[in-house]
């Protein structure tokens, strides 16, 4: 008799094979490839298991991780949508929700409900987790830039005032970690990392 709750997972868990596939813009610090999904959730997560003590709030850092692992999946159907892409960014949101169903939905109804509910919550960054973990996913990517010298900052011609923005949740989860990004930001314009408004 086959369990078919476990075959359900293991289909889940093949299907997550597909992260190592999908590119990101940012490439890695030493410039040698583009990142992919896998290793930027790898990433971002030991970030928020090292950083946690930084956060404003007492936070859930078990949480936090696990939200971090799964927040990408949805990219497995959706694609990733660079940050700085207006264009690409307008109809995220429906490709992601109907991703969302896909992915999730694999799974048996009690595990799909529990990491859709963590989606969920990532992706309304509401809590004091979602917002940590928001955090997360926005400094590495801005640290891959910084320490590979302008990065896709350079390359799509970023403004100071968009990375100020998009990195605008680590201002609201610690004080400590915004004021060291803050002062990575001026000097990158020092340096001509980033454009002028």
């Amino acid at each position: 008799m086959t369990n078919k709750r476990l075959e359900k997972d293991i289909e889940f868990i093949v299907e997550l094979d597909k992260m190592k596939s999908i590119l990101r813009q940012t490439s890695l610090i030493d410039k040698s490839k583009r990142e992919n999904d896998a290793e930027h959730s790898w990433h971002i997560s030991v970030m928020a298991m090292l950083l946690s003590e930084y956060a404003d709030d007492d936070i859930d850092t078990f949480k936090v991780i696990k939200m971090l692992l799964i927040h990408d999946l949805v990219e497995i159907y959706a694609g990733d949508t660079f940050c700085y892409d207006v264009e690409a960014n307008k109809d995220k949101k429906e490709r992601e929700l109907k991703a969302a169903d896909k992915i999730f939905g694999i799974l048996d109804k009690d595990k799909g409900e529990e990491l859709r509910k963590l989606w969920d919550e990532f992706e309304e960054g509401r809590t004091k987790e979602a917002l940590f973990a928001a955090s997360m996913d926005r400094l590495q990517p801005f640290l891959n830039n910084y320490y590979s010298g302008g990065g896709t900052w350079r390359k799509f011609n970023v403004s100071k005032k968009a990375i100020y923005k998009r990195i605008a949740p680590l201002k609201e989860s610690s004080k400590e970690l915004w004021k060291f990004t803050e002062n990575m930001i001026e000097d990158a314009f020092d340096k001509g990392y980033i454009e002028k408004e």
